[in-house]
């Protein structure tokens, strides 16, 4: 036992070898972490800002390796590796706008990391900006330099240059200063400031004005000279001369340039002179220029002439103002107006354009000839001493004369109902005047305006020839009107005096009897004839006729037939119906013979029983001589030579004799 103990011991001292430490894994847990903003989140501008990171973190003896950063915007600002439990301070030593913005804080253990929630951060109040300028007199075209300047401000900045209210250039840079440069090309006292923005996504943030510069440009002694002759009394057609040149040259310039324009038409350039001529017109724009460039310095001289027209423009009229296709019309072209000290009104002569328009000239500016058939443009032409004018183009339509009118009836006319003629011309220029007559009488005029526009007329007609005496009239010229032909119409007379007739006669239908129900009216046929019978909705029979009366036959009549009827006729126009006819359907002859011979053998049999009996009765009678109860003529006594036994009976059979 005590071998074993010493084994195991030295065993045991082999494997750990002296001055080893078994590591363990360090226990922590980040509970949470959060920033703060001191002394506020709203501050103005140059005031001290320290943001606090603190972090809450439980763990054992061992002391913890943390990294903090700062981020703003989402963008790193500040990372620091700290090992004690102190918060974590950022100071922002005079704030400024640049520095608005929201902050979060994060905090890495061992990998194992944590993001505090944004504050945000806001900053107001920005430097007055200031400029400078490397110069405060120049002359025209000479640059100079402004420099503006955001003094303390950081970030990114966007920077302008002013001329009085005019923001005359940006510039865009990181720092807190821009360089200009300017250029003054007019004489006079400038006065430049500068401004600026600082860019904090999304937002910018704009200072107030810088202070006001004044820069003396002094006039170059270099300019533009613009000469025109004739100088005044100018007509059209006459000869200009323009002249445009450098007046006090200098040779310090290296290039100039000369442009001669007359309203936005460039007429010549060169260097140091330019020379044009042409004919002056009236039409043409008076101002013309004179430009030179040199550089950055630009001089100009401007000049207005007045052009008095030889002759105004001519105006092109028709005669008569409206013309149909193939009437005379005349063509007058005219100028109202001309120089007459510098024009004699022969030389002034009048053409039309195009040549083939087949008008022959009746005088000056008169031209006569036949309208054409279809549209077409006319142009004036006057001309003199070389200058050529045309009038504005004149088309002529030439209308179209109305065609003979058609005249019909808009759907079916009904006699003694109101009801639509129309009258309509396949050609001619509207408007056109529709006029309905009755014979040679007016009724009515409708005037057609609108293509698509109907002459419409409403009336009634109490006979029927009355439909052939209506006529249509179309005018649209101070012509004789074309007259349509004569209204050729079917008239529909309304349906009236409905009868239903019943063959045979009422007293004489028996059963097997064929029944005829004729249906007759007044009025215009094709006619519709119903037939019913008294409590049946549908009709026995339809048909429709030529004719103003039908039938409806029932072959071998029944008792069952009897009933009421009556009949409808319908046409275009309207629906009538008969009055009410009760049939009764009597018994058939052999059935009255048969029931005749039946009450007749009955009668006789019974008269035949009735003898008999009476004879019985008589056979059982006391026996008499024969002779009593009689005359002497032989005649049978009369009731009161009977015996009283008989004579006293209430009733007695008198037998009949044979």
């Amino acid at each position: 036992m005590g071998l074993l103990l010493l084994l195991t011991s030295t065993l045991l001292s082999s494997y750990f070898l002296p001055g080893s430490v078994v590591n363990a894994q360090s226990l922590f847990s980040i509970r949470d972490i959060t920033l703060s903003i001191e002394p506020r989140n709203d501050v103005t501008r140059d005031t001290n800002v320290t943001l606090r990171c603190k972090a809450t973190v439980n763990f054992g003896s061992e002391a913890l390796s943390r990294v903090y950063t700062i981020y703003k915007d989402s963008n790193t600002v500040y990372t620091k590796t700290s090992s004690t439990s102190e918060d974590l301070l950022y100071p922002l030593s005079e704030a400024r706008v640049s520095n608005t913005g929201k902050y979060t804080c994060k905090i890495n253990i061992e990998g194992k990391q944590i993001t505090s929630r944004a504050k945000k951060l806001t900053v107001t109040g920005l430097s007055k900006p200031v400029l400078h300028l490397n110069k405060g007199v120049v002359t025209e075209g000479e640059e100079i330099t402004a420099k503006c300047t955001a003094p303390g401000e950081t970030g990114s900045f966007y920077f302008y240059f002013y001329e009085d209210s005019t923001d005359i250039l940006d510039k865009q840079v990181n720092s807190n200063q821009a360089e200009a440069k300017l250029h003054f090309s007019s004489a006079g006292i400038h006065r430049i400031h500068c401004a600026y923005t600082v860019l904090i996504t999304p937002d910018s943030f704009k200072s107030e004005e810088s202070n006001t510069v004044t820069v003396s440009v002094k006039e170059h002694p270099v300019n533009a000279v613009l000469e025109i002759l004739p100088q005044s009394k100018i007509y059209e057609g006459d000869q200009l001369f323009i002249s445009c040149s450098v007046r006090n040259a200098l040779h310090t310039f290296k290039s100039s340039h000369l442009y001669l324009s007359r309203g936005n038409q460039l007429l010549s350039r060169g260097d140091t002179k330019v020379n044009h001529s042409s004919v002056a017109l009236a039409k043409d724009p008076g101002e013309f220029e004179c430009r030179l460039e040199m550089g950055d310095v630009v001089k100009f001289d401007t000049k207005t002439i007045s052009v008095t027209e030889l002759f105004a423009v001519p105006t092109l009229t028709m005669s008569p103002a409206e013309v149909f296709q193939r009437e005379y019309m005349t063509l007058t072209c005219k100028s109202e107006s001309s120089a007459s000290e510098k024009l004699d009104r022969e030389e002034l002569t009048y053409t039309l354009d195009p040549p083939g328009s087949r008008l022959i000239s009746k005088g000056t500016g008169i031209f006569s000839g036949s309208a054409f058939l279809y549209d077409f443009n006319y142009t004036c032409v006057a001309q003199a001493k070389g200058i050529v004018k045309h009038s504005e183009t004149l088309t002529v339509r030439p209308k179209v004369p109305v065609s003979t009118p058609k005249i019909s009836v808009v759907g079916s006319a009904v006699l003694g109902q109101p009801f639509q003629i129309l009258c309509q011309s396949d050609n001619g220029s509207l408007p056109i005047n529709y006029t309905l007559l009755k014979g040679f009488d007016q009724l009515s005029t409708t005037i057609v305006k609108q293509p698509f526009q109907h002459a419409l007329f409403t009336l009634s007609i109490n006979k029927p020839d009355e439909i052939s005496k209506f006529m249509c009239e179309a005018k649209n010229r101070n012509k004789e009107a074309p007259l349509s032909k004569r209204l050729n119409a079917t008239v529909i007379v309304p349906l009236t005096h409905p009868i239903l007739t019943v063959i045979p006669d009422l007293p004489d239908i028996s059963e097997g009897d064929d029944l005829f129900l004729i249906c007759g009216v007044k009025g215009s046929p094709p006619v519709t004839f119903k037939w019913y019978r008294v409590g049946n909705e549908q009709p026995l029979y339809t048909t429709t006729s030529n004719k103003n009366n039908t039938d409806y036959q029932v072959h071998s009549l029944s008792k069952e037939h009897s009933g009421v009827y009556y009949c409808e006729a319908v046409n275009h126009a309207n629906n009538v119906s008969s009055d009410h006819v009760t049939i009764e359907v009597r018994l058939a002859l052999w059935k009255k013979v048969l029931i005749g011979g039946f009450c007749l053998l009955a009668v006789s049999v019974l008269v035949v029983v009735c003898v008999l009996c009476f004879r019985s009765k008589r056979g059982a009678a006391p026996p008499y001589d024969g002779m009593e109860g009689r005359g002497t003529n032989g005649a049978r006594d009369s009731v009161a030579s009977l015996p009283v036994d008989i004579s006293n009976r209430s009733s007695y059979s008198i037998p009949a004799t044979v």
